[in-house]
């Protein structure tokens, strides 16, 4: 007996042995309770940051933190799937599993294209794994390396681990990118405690010489962890682009617990230098961490495409999930826009994810006052909505999910405020951590009397993308089966609906 996960099977025996955590011994059917439809999430066990995000040879490659052995942090390995087309995952086997001395912390992946390590054993190009080995009896952390000439299918340690060791025990967490102009490797890496960021160069990703440092600066409350360094186009100004650095911090994001920010400026082969010095949120929800880009996405395609793991440290062990914890967010592009001469990032779903739609419905020129059920035909758990509403002469305007009699998820423009918020203190289970009810609040950016919002509901999730992509929402939310509804809302006066397209998505999994 076997379950099949997008072409590659998985024997029941082995997901039993997987699953070997305090009893359990479940066989998978994503159709569990809270089960992401159309998220990333492990067949089984813990799942926390996304690593070695890296395309080849046609395969978008999502490494992962994972504990094979349970359901909660530990035994630090990196888990493995790919996907074709950013929205059907393959289960692989254990890429890098710890080993009696190190745990496999967080890194990055890169097609060394002109086999600079010397690791191809053919004419193609070798994929190398920069990650952070963790110590655990000797509090200190390294930089190994891992290579692959058969497409990331079986991995090969390094003999001559570590690569780079500074003898410090929060040193992790490594991007390396390709540098064109000097044609040279970069990487940057986290000083955790003391909010640090330091970059490296190497000819051979295997010898590296310190190049300069940033911070701590922006938000400096929390461990910093998990850096990216890219360079993004900015929309409607042709061939003109900067650099953003973005960082994530353990504690002290602006919802609570973990979070990201990001620096917009010019990096020049040696230093980064910011163009702003106020705090710059990568999301304004609780749940959106440890984000990273993936490398190599060929020329012609041209985008820069991140997810983050979608949970928060303060609660990540004890969402009430089973027999897997965690999913990572839906991957984004990213650009750059200027608002009021300041550059910001901007984040959009990726256009693969129209694939899943299904049975599209349209809503259009309805007044809104008080709450408005949209009915069986709009009820749903798992859906993409494009929502447009204009204030008329409302206080606050917004939507209900995942709603019942006792339970909704809700996403609002309070026009007083001047603020764009998701509240899920009534979302449904709240009490398995006192951290996770909230209302999470972000701005609008403006006066406007009309305003769109995006928003992808799971299972066990919302994602809002509202003022075109510069504010995002990313959190989890825990109802019952039967909370389903949706709802339309105005308060304080009328406002009107301009239109609300509901598509149903299909799952991703087989």
């Amino acid at each position: 007996m076997a379950l099949r996960f997008r072409n590659f099977l998985i024997p029941s025996v082995l997901l039993v042995c997987f699953g070997h955590y305090q009893g359990m011994t479940q066989e998978v059917t994503y159709q569990e309770q809270f089960r992401p439809q159309f998220h990333f999430s492990p067949a089984v066990n813990w799942m926390n940051d996304p690593n070695g995000m890296v395309y080849y040879d046609g395969e978008y490659h999502l490494f992962y933190q994972h504990n094979p052995e349970g359901i909660q942090w530990g035994h630090m390995s990196w888990g493995h799937a790919i996907s074709t087309d950013l929205v059907h995952w393959t289960h692989l086997p254990l890429a890098l599993p710890e080993t009696d001395s190190t745990m496999v912390f967080s890194g990055s992946a890169v097609v060394d294209w002109q086999n600079t390590s010397g690791f191809s054993t053919s004419e193609k190009p070798p994929l190398v794994a920069i990650y952070t080995a963790h110590y655990p009896t000797q509090r200190k952390q390294a930089q190994y390396l891992a290579y692959s000439n058969d497409r990331g299918r079986t991995w090969i340690p390094y003999e001559n681990n570590p690569v780079l060791d500074i003898g410090m025990a929060d040193f992790r967490d490594p991007k390396v990118f390709w540098y064109a102009p000097e044609e040279k490797w970069v990487m940057v890496i986290a000083l955790s405690l003391e909010r640090k960021l330091h970059f490296y160069e190497s000819k051979d990703l295997k010898e590296w010489d310190f190049l300069s440092s940033f911070g701590p600066t922006g938000n400096a409350d929390g461990i910093w962890e998990c850096p990216d360094l890219f360079e993004l186009d900015i929309e409607n100004e042709s061939g003109v682009s900067r650099w953003v650095l973005e960082v994530d911090q353990g504690s002290e994001a602006i919802a609570g617990g973990s979070g990201g920010q990001y620096f917009v400026g010019d990096f020049d082969g040696t230093t980064f230098t910011p163009e702003h010095s106020d705090i710059r949120w990568v999301d304004y929800g609780k749940d959106f961490y440890a984000a990273v880009s993936w490398s190599d996405v060929p020329a012609d395609d041209g985008r820069r495409i991140w997810l983050g793991w979608m949970n928060n440290w303060l609660y990540a062990n004890d969402i009430p999930t089973y027999p897997w914890r965690s999913a990572q967010s839906i991957p984004r592009t990213l650009t750059l826009r200027r608002i009021d001469d300041e550059l910001r990032l901007v984040q959009r779903p990726v256009q693969e994810l129209q694939t899943l739609r299904q049975d599209h419905l349209r809503l259009e020129d309805q007044v809104l006052n008080g709450i408005m059920d949209l009915g069986e035909a709009f009820a749903g758990k798992s859906m993409e909505l494009l929502v447009e509403f204009e204030i008329g002469d409302s206080d606050e305007v917004g939507l209900r999910v995942h709603a019942s009699d006792d339970e909704a998820t809700i996403v609002s423009l309070n026009f007083l405020r001047g603020t764009i918020s998701v509240n899920r203190r009534e979302s449904g289970n709240i009490d398995f951590h006192p951290t996770f009810a909230g209302h999470y609040h972000g701005p609008v950016l403006g006066f406007k009397t009309r305003v769109q919002l995006h928003i992808f509901v799971d299972w066990s999730s919302i994602e809002v993308f509202a003022e075109n992509g510069t504010i995002v929402f990313t959190n989890q939310i825990f109802p019952a089966m039967e909370s389903n509804r949706l709802e339309l809302y105005a308060k304080g006066g009328p406002a009107r609906l301009i239109s609300l397209d509901v598509w149903k998505l299909d799952s991703i999994w087989e």
